[in-house]
């Protein structure tokens, strides 16, 4: 898709790839923590700290699926030159507004899917 569509797509292929990339590492960041909190006996409470990195993962993956850049939401702005589009800002106050509601289901989704991720693990590592 190489259109800027208000609410719905505002990145292309490049900035796509690059919140994969990103949820990726730091899902990787969170298992690596999770491993040295579990093998290393550390404190329960230290399994906190994959916290960020589980809503880092979650926050780029779905960014990536939904075509959709929270911070270029909030910030009315739009990126579609890796798939052959335009990158610019976003002047329509409608625009704007479907944007900013589109970012915040977006992080409202990837706080929830954390908070169960998250909650799960816990449950998986020190409970069972």
């Amino acid at each position: 898709m190489a259109e800027y569509q208000p609410g719905v797509c505002n990145i292309g292929t490049n900035q796509r790839r690059a919140r994969r990339l990103s949820a990726v590492g730091s899902f990787a960041v969170a298992v690596g923590i999770a491993l040295t909190v579990v093998l290393g006996a550390l404190p329960d409470l230290s399994l906190w700290a994959t916290v960020p990195f589980i809503f880092g993962g979650y926050l780029g993956a779905f960014q990536d699926y939904f075509r959709f850049c929270v911070a270029f939401g909030a910030l009315a702005r739009y990126d579609l030159s890796g798939s052959g589009g335009a990158s610019g800002r976003v002047d329509a106050s409608e625009a704007v507004q479907a944007d900013r509601r589109r970012a915040a289901k977006i992080l409202l989704l990837a706080a929830g899917a954390t908070a169960v991720t998250s909650g799960l693990g816990y449950v998986a590592v020190f409970v069972l």
